[in-house]
């Protein structure tokens, strides 16, 4: 039986690109400074998002670039399409995949998830004599759990944009969000009343594709964790 030197294990594992996910949108643009610390140069237009292209190569032979949505990057990791990938500790905490590893916080993308409601009934909610409430999110597992803990059901009304409509027009009392600066909040007369949890990116890892090729994983985290320190 033949055994593979060290050499020819590398070689291996570097039989095909391994493929980092990036999220569309405003982590994109705060990635751009990490991504050159870690060494990483994707072709330009990675970053322009009216490109109709998805994939890119990087000036690694071995290390390919996709952009997907923001919640889709979790999604492309835990099911192998891509080895590696970032995204908020919110979408972790939404999916909770068991097949994502997440070894580190890459102190980008701070905002927090929140509940805010119209600011004419801010802080008159008694919530101890409520059994239900009608929220908008899409978030509806991290909104459920949230309730769950004071008793109260949560009835989820699905929306991916335009929650701060919600209240106003009557299709939820409550909404829970990404919060950033408020402004968006502020300028539909919402008040942001708890945080549920703050946020931050994460470098993401398919467990499996760290165990089936860990030196080519290995590489990129080591890299992602130079380029923090």
């Amino acid at each position: 039986m033949s055994v593979l030197t060290r050499d020819q294990k590398l070689s291996s594992a570097f039989d095909r690109p391994v493929v980092l996910a990036l999220p569309k949108g405003r982590i994109l643009r705060e990635c751009g400074p990490l991504l050159a610390r870690a060494g990483i140069h994707p072709e330009p237009d990675y970053a322009d998002e009216d490109s109709r292209h998805m994939r890119f190569p990087t000036d690694h032979p071995d290390l390919d670039v996709i952009r997907v949505r923001s919640f889709d990057v979790a999604t492309f990791v835990a099911f192998g399409a891509a080895e590696i990938g970032i995204c908020g500790s919110d979408v972790l905490m939404e999916f909770d995949y068991p097949e994502i590893y997440a070894p580190l916080d890459l102190g980008i993308g701070g905002c927090r998830v929140s509940v805010a409601e119209p600011q004419d009934h801010a802080g008159k909610t008694d919530f101890s004599r409520l059994s239900r409430v009608r929220v908008a999110s899409k978030y509806p597992n991290i909104t459920k759990k949230h309730f769950a803990t004071r008793g109260i059901q949560a009835e989820i009304v699905a929306l991916n944009g335009a929650m701060e409509l919600a209240p106003g027009l009557g299709l939820s009392r409550l909404i829970v969000d990404l919060v950033a600066t408020g402004s968006t909040l502020r300028a539909n007369d919402l008040v942001e009343t708890e945080v549920i949890a703050q946020v931050t990116s994460r470098l993401i890892v398919n467990r499996t594709a760290l165990k089936t090729r860990p030196e080519a994983i290995k590489i990129w985290i080591d890299r992602f964790r130079e380029a923090l320190a």
